[in-house]
């Protein structure tokens, strides 16, 4: 029995002093709202076994900031399994993107647990460019690993 899978999109630009910046989305609805830290995530999202993980990818990250990814050239990550078991494929893809555009997917939950009332949050409240060290204790902590692939990739 495979745990659930989860392929993501790390988007990266680099400003004009050549410093890079990663876009990441603070995690929406009532159990994040008032964490910063480790409550941030790369746009993705679970795919089941016959998508291939980098169309599931391009799909999330669509589903979850309402744009398409941008064209470019897209760098293997490779994957990691998160706390929950879940295994995480990602890839970074250079370019860029205004997050004033985001239109955020959404998803219903039982808000407050056990009322019977169903409502409706963005998957993604906030989506922002942060430098690797700002970034990294934003994300959780089991996508940290993708910021140190990618750093290790540009610095190659």
């Amino acid at each position: 029995m495979h745990g659930k899978r989860s392929a993501g999109l790390l988007l990266f630009r680099r400003s004009p002093d050549g410093t890079v910046e990663v876009l990441i989305g603070h995690m929406g609805g009532p159990l994040w709202a008032a964490r910063h830290e480790a409550a941030w995530s790369i746009p993705k999202g679970e795919y089941e076994p016959e998508e291939e993980p980098r169309a599931a990818a391009r799909r999330e990250f669509e589903e979850e900031l309402g744009l398409a990814a941008p064209d470019g050239e897209w760098i293997a990550l490779g994957e990691n399994r998160q706390k929950n078991g879940k295994l995480v494929t990602v890839w970074a893809l250079e370019g860029d993107l205004d997050p004033e555009l985001v239109v955020p997917g959404t998803f219903t939950m039982e808000w407050p647990r056990g009322s019977g009332v169903w409502r409706e949050f963005p998957e993604i409240d906030r989506v922002g460019w942060f430098g690797p060290g700002q970034a990294e204790p934003l994300l959780v902590a089991g996508q940290r690993v993708f910021l140190e692939r990618l750093a290790a990739h540009l610095d190659s």
